[in-house]
């Protein structure tokens, strides 16, 4: 996907609800599970899209709350919506961020330029801004994709290693 393509991709996710984060389960890949809505008057019904970045050779994330936002949010009621709603501070419950003002395509970017060069592909650095976390990925390329439904970014299975050489 070229520059252009990321920043009408990045423009749609614009004040919409980020809902997951992280690593995919093969280790290569960040994803993001975005849920796009419109006003229900529309009748546009609600869709889940993985947002992938390719070969995500940096993912920072930290907090967007600042220290007096943390103190009034420690409390483990604030992370269920139904004990947490009525209290004061950040309510980590209603488990999505709001993506505002969302994603900042950095162009010429002195992080990415030296992987491209390194590897001899394009990389790209995106800063991701919500009301939760802040994010900055660094990464060759991005892919977009309905997220099926029932997806499940990681389950708990047997263990990949049983003592025995594989």
């Amino acid at each position: 996907m070229n520059q252009e393509e990321m920043q009408e991709a990045f423009t749609t996710a614009f004040d919409q609800a980020l809902v997951f984060h992280g690593f995919t389960d093969y280790m290569r890949d960040y994803e993001m599970i975005v849920q796009l809505s419109a006003d229900p008057r529309t009748g546009i019904p609600n869709e889940y899209v993985r947002y992938i970045f390719v070969n995500c050779v940096l993912a920072n994330v930290s907090t967007a709350l600042q220290p007096e936002g943390w103190a009034t949010s420690l409390d483990d009621r604030l992370i269920d919506y139904a004990s947490g709603v009525d209290l004061d501070g950040y309510t980590w419950g209603v488990k999505w961020q709001l993506l505002y003002p969302g994603f900042e395509l950095v162009p010429d970017s002195q992080v990415a330029a030296p992987w491209a060069a390194d590897l001899g592909i394009p990389f790209h650095e995106v800063r991701v801004e919500t009301n939760g976390h802040n994010l900055t990925l660094v990464y060759s390329d991005l892919r977009i994709e309905p997220a099926p439904y029932n997806y499940t970014p990681f389950r708990v299975v047997a263990p990949f290693w049983d003592g025995k050489i594989f």
